[in-house]
C-alpha cells in the first residue's frame, strides 16, 4: 500500500514525499480512510508508529477541499481543534501539520502555557484555520473572550490516555461545551483503558474503531534490557554505558528517565561533570529552556535528555537508540510510555533499565504488565552487592516501602509534591522556580498537581498571598492537598493517598 492509494490531495502527497515518507504505517492505513469518510474514530496505537500523521493527513484534505469559513470579525474561523496533554507534543503536532500542509493555503497556530498570551491572541485576530492547544490555556482564552470554537468542524483529542492521567477530564468537558453540536470527533490514545472507552462512549458517535497494538503490550522493535546494579554505583554505570565502556561503541542520542525533577537536575550535572553533554526537561524549566534543551537534542547536539515522565510526552526523533530508566517508574504503565520513545515508526530501539534491589518490586509490576520477563544482564564490574537490602523510596511526601506498603515521610522537602499557592512557589509543577506555574503541564510525574497559577512571568515568592490571583481554575490536585497558607510559601500539607482525585467543583 501507498500514500496515493489512500485518497489524499496531491498537495499532501508532495509534502509526504518530501518528508521521505512513502508507504503508510498500520495506524495510517487504516485511520486516514477512517477520517476521510467523515465518522467519528476510536483509535488505539503505540507511541512512535505515525499516529499524529494518522490525523493531521486526513483532517488537512478535509479542510483543503471544503469550504473557508469566517468568523463573525470576518476572519478565518477555526475549523479544527487538536488537544494535548502537553506543550512538547502541543508543539510536535503542529509541527506535522506545517510539515504536511505546506502547499496548502492553510493557516495553523499552537497554543499552550508558560508563554506570553498576547501573541496567541494576535494570531487568533488574524485568523486561523487549524488550531493545536493544550486545555488549560485553551480555557484561559475562553475565559478571556479571545477564542471562537464555535465554527469547528473535527476536534481531535490526542494522547487522551495521558489526559485523563493529568486530570484534565474536567477540562475537556468545558472544552466540549465550547464547541457544536455536530462535529466529527477523533480519539487517539497509545493505550485502550477502561477510562478511555468510557470516554469514547460519551464524546463519539457510532466511532470505528481501530486497534493496531494489543493492550499494554511495547514494541517488538525494542529490545529491552536490564542492568541489576547497587543504588550508589547508578550514576557510574550510566557513564560507562554511554561512553562505550561495554561494547567500545558510545552511544548518541540517549533519553533517560527519572523519577523526580530534582532526581534529573543531579544527573544532568554529574553527566556533564564526566564530560557527558546533558540538559533536563521537567516541569520547574522555563518554557525556553525546555524547548532549547529538546531542539538541541534533536539535532544531535546534546548527548543526553533528562527527563520526567510528563516532560518527555510529545518527544518524537526519528531513529532515537536508546531509552534509560535510570530509576523505573512506580507506575507500571510509564514504563510502556517512556520506552515508547524509541523503536519508532519501524526503527530498531534499545531500552536499557538500571534496576538496584530497591525496585525489584516496580520490575515485577512491570513484567506482569507487559505479561513477559525482562532479560537481566550483569554489566562486568557493576555486580550488585549480594548482602545489599532494599530501602524505602523517597518521593517527596510519600514513602513506599519495601513491602509494597505506604508510608509518610517525616521529613519532607519543602514544596514537595502538594500544591502551591496561588502564584506557584510551594508546590510540584512549576512552583519550584518562584514563577506560577501554567495551568496545563504543571503537575508532577507523580501524580500530583502543582499550582495552577498565571503563566510565567507573573513572578511570585511562593505563598497565598504574593503572587496574582489567576484568571482560571487552578491545575488538578492530589487527593486531599491544601492550598499553601500564608505569606511564608511553606510546604502544603499532603494526605498519603497515591491516586489523583477529582477536585470538588
Amino acid at each position: 500500500m501507498t500514500f496515493e492509494t489512500l485518497g489524499l490531495a496531491e498537495p499532501l502527497l508532495r509534502a509526504i514525499s518530501d518528508a521521505g515518507y512513502t508507504t503508510p504505517t498500520p495506524i495510517q492505513a487504516q485511520a486516514i480512510p477512517a477520517v476521510l469518510n467523515g465518522g467519528d474514530l476510536l483509535a488505539g496505537a503505540q507511541t512512535g508508529t505515525g499516529k499524529t500523521a494518522g490525523f493531521t493527513l486526513p483532517l488537512l484534505h478535509r479542510l483543503s477541499t471544503g469550504e473557508k469559513v469566517l468568523n463573525k470579525r470576518g476572519k478565518i474561523a477555526i475549523r479544527a481543534l487538536v488537544l494535548t496533554p502537553t506543550r512538547e507534543l502541543a508543539a510536535q503536532v503542529e509541527e506535522s501539520v506545517q510539515t504536511y500542509g505546506k502547499y496548502l493555503p492553510l493557516k495553523s497556530m499552537v497554543m499552550f502555557g508558560g508563554v506570553g498570551m498576547q501573541p496567541q491572541i494576535n494570531k487568533l485576530r488574524d485568523g486561523v484555520d487549524i488550531l493545536v492547544a493544550t486545555p488549560g490555556r485553551l480555557l484561559d482564552h475562553a475565559q478571556q473572550g479571545t477564542l471562537d470554537l464555535s465554527q469547528v468542524q473535527i476536534l481531535v483529542l490526542d494522547e487522551a490516555d495521558r489526559m485523563l492521567d493529568m486530570g484534565f477530564v474536567h477540562d475537556i468537558k468545558k472544552v466540549l461545551a465550547l464547541l457544536p453540536a455536530k462535529k466529527q470527533s477523533l480519539l487517539f490514545s497509545a493505550t485502550f483503558s477502561d477510562e478511555i472507552k468510557n470516554l469514547a462512549d460519551r464524546l463519539l458517535n457510532a466511532p470505528a474503531l481501530i486497534e493496531v497494538a494489543r493492550r499494554n503490550q511495547t514494541n517488538d522493535a525494542i529490545a529491552q534490557k536490564v542492568h541489576p546494579v547497587g543504588r550508589e554505583r547508578k550514576k557510574e554505570l550510566l557513564a560507562h554505558l554511554i561512553k562505550g565502556g561495554q561494547d567500545g561503541q558510545p552511544w548518541h542520542q540517549v533519553l533517560i528517565f527519572t523519577r523526580m525533577k530534582h532526581g534529573a537536575n543531579r544527573l544532568t550535572d554529574y553527566l556533564n561533570d564526566q564530560g557527558i553533554s546533558a540538559m533536563a526537561i521537567h516541569g520547574n524549566k522555563s518554557q525556553g529552556a525546555r524547548t532549547k534543551a529538546l531542539a538541541d537534542f534533536k539535532a544531535g547536539d546534546l548527548t543526553c535528555l533528562v527527563a520526567t515522565d510528563i516532560a518527555a510526552r510529545g518527544i518524537d526523533i526519528d531513529q532515537l537508540p536508546h531509552v534509560v530508566n535510570f530509576e523505573l517508574p512506580n507506575v507500571a504503565e510509564d514504563y510502556v510510555h517512556r520506552i515508547g520513545r524509541t523503536g519508532r515508526a519501524g526503527a530498531q530501539g534499545e531500552a536499557v533499565s538500571l534496576v538496584c534491589v530497591d525496585e525489584n518490586g516496580f520490575l515485577k509490576d512491570i513484567e506482569r504488565l507487559i505479561k513477559r520477563e525482562i532479560p537481566k544482564e550483569i554489566v562486568p564490574g557493576f555486580a550488585p552487592d549480594p548482602n545489599e537490602r532494599a530501602e524505602p523510596i523517597v518521593l517527596g511526601r510519600t514513602v513506599l516501602n519495601p513491602n509494597g506498603s505506604r508510608g509518610r515521610n517525616p521529613n519532607p522537602p519543602a514544596g514537595a509534591n502538594g500544591r502551591g499557592g496561588r502564584g506557584g512557589g510551594g508546590g510540584g509543577g512549576r512552583g519550584g522556580d518562584s514563577r506560577g506555574g501554567s495551568r496545563d503541564g504543571g503537575r508532577d510525574n507523580q501524580g500530583r498537581s502543582g499550582g495552577g497559577g498565571r503563566p510565567a512571568g507573573h513572578t511570585g515568592v511562593g505563598g497565598a498571598k504574593t503572587a496574582p490571583k489567576p484568571h482560571a481554575e487552578h491545575a488538578p490536585r492530589a487527593a486531599g492537598a491544601q492550598p499553601a497558607r500564608g505569606n511564608n510559601g511553606g510546604a502544603p500539607r499532603h494526605n498519603n493517598g497515591p491516586r489523583l482525585t477529582q477536585p470538588k467543583r
